[in-house]
């Protein structure tokens, strides 16, 4: 290992000499004597011992370890980041082919349209995105001259084909608009629709925080309705004159009420049931509660139990309201619903509230729901309750009066029962065979789908019409077959006038939230 011996000479011997002259070099008595040599006799003969390399180390601080074991580490690093981590950062930058969306089935397209619909009703400065490049402002002026009203009732939605705001079927629309969102917000946003909705419903929400002071906690007016128009009148007004509303050049008086126990039900509910869909917007939630707590007051003030529309020619004609007591039930759900105050749940299953709405009566008209009987709707909210949070004393036994209406309301529905007429294809008439009978087929499919949506939830499989069990899918059959004959009518209507209305009496005010669930 040293290349000189320190006695002089080489290691190696020349391989030129032969055994013999090696023989002769030999002392074969030494060879007979010899012996083990000493440490002391090896340290002359051989070389000093190699030295050994001392380790070096590296100071990391809170560790020491050897230079050459962190050298091991950091190869075995970087080894692992060539084999796993690079093919990995490669591939995940590797251009990929999106994937089309699939293709909306019937039911979603037709929501899509509905839901459209709203925007092209809509009233005042409306927004860039709007989604109707044919609609511009209107109605800017709306209430201008209202000393209580800083801007005037500028918004809100448009009434059917004419220009008329009428607050009632307004305020209804957004309460069944809610209503779809809080059972159905993850449906909504499976189809990209929620954002979309919820902006619908704040427009309506938004105006009808104008109709009063929400401010306060005590209101005594309430206003009812913007534009006017007269039965073959020759003025003109919003009928005499049909025109765009971004061309209306006529007054449009507003209509005000001091009593008005059904319209200020029917905006209790509708913020409400807002303020529910609107809870993760904590801020608007509390005004739209508080805007629902004081409209609700007013409602109920004891002296102030008159229809809104009696004796007023510009509203009686159009929208008349037969009833209060259904928006005292209907409303005061709704805020329950939205508070969790249990005045609202008790004066709701105060045994005097359905005696004096009628509810237990068994009146078939009251059994059909629309923008002017709410008790089909209401009944439902409250069989809701009794299903999924059974509050039992001191409310059951009218909650099980509620469920056992809303039982016979969906038995009702179907013709073995011979309760309503329904047309050679299958279309029930609700209202008897008069006009607009499509809103009502549509909202009540709507409660039909519900109802039948609450049971399964809770494991029940159908419900007795007397002697015959009818089970959940009779009833979604039922809700299917209304909502399909409606689409086959605007089909076949094709692209006159009518279907213009046909849309708007059945899909002004939506229920349609459930069609894909159904289909």
């Amino acid at each position: 290992m040293h290349s000189q011996n320190h006695w002089g000479g080489a290691f190696d011997i020349d391989g030129a000499e032969d055994d013999q002259s090696r023989n002769m070099d030999i002392d074969r008595g030494a060879l007979q004597h010899q012996h083990q040599l000493d440490e002391t006799q090896q340290s002359w003969l051989l070389g000093p011992p190699e030295a050994k390399k001392k380790d070096r180390y590296v100071d990391l601080g809170c560790v020491v370890v050897k230079r050459k074991l962190l050298w091991w580490m950091l190869w075995a690093v970087l080894g692992a980041f060539v084999l796993i981590g690079l093919p990995i950062i490669i591939a995940k930058n590797i251009p990929k082919k999106k994937p089309h969306a699939p293709p909306p089935d019937k039911y979603t397209d037709a929501l899509h349209k509905a839901l459209l619909f709203f925007n092209a009703q809509k009233s005042g400065k409306l927004p860039k995105n709007n989604g109707i490049p044919w609609r511009g402002n209107s109605g800017m002026k709306d209430g201008a001259d209202l000393p209580d009203v800083k801007g005037g009732l500028v918004g809100g939605y448009y009434d059917a084909g004419d220009n008329i705001k009428f607050h009632f079927p307004m305020a209804f629309s957004m309460t069944l608009l809610s209503w779809s969102v809080v059972e159905y917000a993850d449906r909504y946003k499976a189809i990209g629709e929620y954002d979309h909705v919820r902006e619908l419903i704040k427009w309506g929400t938004d105006y009808l925080l104008l109709t009063f002071n929400s401010s306060a906690s005590t209101i005594n007016k309430l206003y009812s309705q913007v534009g006017t128009a007269k039965i073959n009148g020759s003025t003109p007004d919003d009928h005499f004159c049909w025109n765009r509303p971004e061309d209306m050049a006529y007054p449009r008086p507003v209509q005000q009420a001091s009593a008005a126990p059904d319209l200020g039900g029917e905006v209790a509910a509708a913020l409400a049931s807002a303020s529910i869909v609107f809870r993760d917007n904590a801020a608007y939630s509390k005004k739209l509660v508080k805007g629902a707590a004081t409209v609700y007051k007013f409602a109920r003030a004891n002296g102030k139990r008159t229809p809104y529309s009696r004796g007023n020619p510009a509203i009686e004609y159009f929208y008349n309201s037969t009833s209060y007591w259904d928006e005292f039930m209907w409303s005061a759900s709704w805020m329950y619903y939205a508070t969790g105050n249990n005045s609202y749940i008790s004066f709701a299953t105060d045994p005097r509230l359905p005696k004096n709405a009628k509810a237990f009566f068994n009146i078939l008209d009251f059994s059909v729901f629309s923008w002017d009987n709410k008790l089909p709707g209401a009944t439902l909210l409250l069989s809701r309750l009794r299903m999924f949070l059974n509050p039992g004393y001191p409310y059951e036994e009218s909650l099980m009066g509620y469920h056992n209406v809303t039982s016979m309301n969906m038995c009702m529905y179907f013709p073995k029962f011979n309760a309503f007429n329904f047309t050679k294809g299958g279309l029930a008439q609700f209202n008897h065979g008069q006009g607009q009978a499509l809103q009502y087929a549509v909202a009540n499919s709507f409660l039909a789908a519900l109802y039948a949506d609450y049971m399964e939830s809770v494991n029940v499989p159908g419900w007795y019409c007397g002697p015959n069990f009818m089970t959940v899918d009779d009833l979604r059959s039922f809700a299917k077959s209304q909502v399909i004959l409606l689409l086959t009518d605007l089909i076949v209507v094709g692209t006159s006038t009518y279907k213009f209305k046909l849309i708007n009496c059945a899909m002004r005010r939506l229920t349609v939230s459930w069609w894909w669930s159904s289909s």
